[in-house]
């Protein structure tokens, strides 16, 4: 992976999808690069493509056209396993609901990807305290997921996306599922670790005032990104 280049890049991209009336058109030439540690908020209308963008950008989906390069590599070119290995190891993703596995403390949900890369247990277990400690949850670590709030849970989750220092991180509404007051907690301390971190991160979310918080607003419109 070349370190000169945008962690993510997207290039022309379509997708389309086949429906009982005909085919629906989602993305229609849609271009995005996100720089080395710069955070982009994606604010959009539902139904207008941001989750189908986020599933391209991280390799969960391919494109009908276009490309979807990772550190200047395209993705399209990539065997299956090679793609599993990039959503391993360089990018996050953080999602609406945690999805925390609930026979797991906090520590050890964070742990897990680590050890599954390949990672050993003592390292990976310093590393999840040092991310739950960054996240304000030093004293929260050996709990399991039904013994947390909302919205520690979902810091949880965040920790999680970053364990194995991700180069990307993709977040879809993050925050949407958390009352107004934890949401405003939760996304300033997912902001300060992302920043600490190095992270390039592009977060989905229908909030105004959290969009203003990051480096940078994109909108998708008629199947394109534009600036906001």
């Amino acid at each position: 992976m070349s370190e000169a280049a945008p962690p993510l890049e997207l290039r022309r991209v379509e997708r389309s999808y086949r429906t009982e009336a005909g085919t629906l058109p989602v993305l229609r030439g849609a271009d995005l690069t996100l720089r080395p540690g710069e955070i982009v908020a994606l604010v959009a209308p539902s139904g207008t493509g941001k989750s189908t963008l986020l599933h391209l950008a991280g390799l969960l989906e391919q494109p009908d056209g276009g490309a979807v390069l990772v550190g200047g590599h395209d993705a399209g070119a990539l065997s299956d396993a090679e793609r599993t290995a990039i959503r391993r190891g360089t990018i996050g993703f953080v999602y609406q609901f945690h999805h925390l596995l609930a026979e797991f403390s906090a520590a050890e949900n964070v742990a897990l990807p680590q050890m599954i890369a390949g990672q050993n247990r003592p390292a990976s277990r310093a590393r999840a305290l040092a991310l739950l400690g960054a996240l304000g949850l030093s004293g929260r670590s050996g709990h399991l997921p039904g013994k947390l709030s909302g919205g520690e849970q979902q810091r949880v989750a965040i920790a999680r996306a970053l364990a194995n220092n991700p180069r990307i991180l993709l977040a879809d509404e993050p925050t949407g599922n958390l009352d107004v007051g934890t949401a405003a907690v939760v996304f300033e301390e997912l902001l300060a670790t992302v920043r600490g971190e190095g992270v390039a991160a592009l977060i989905a979310t229908h909030n105004p005032d959290l969009a203003a918080r990051m480096d940078r607003v994109v909108t998708l419109r008629d199947g394109r990104i534009v600036a906001t």
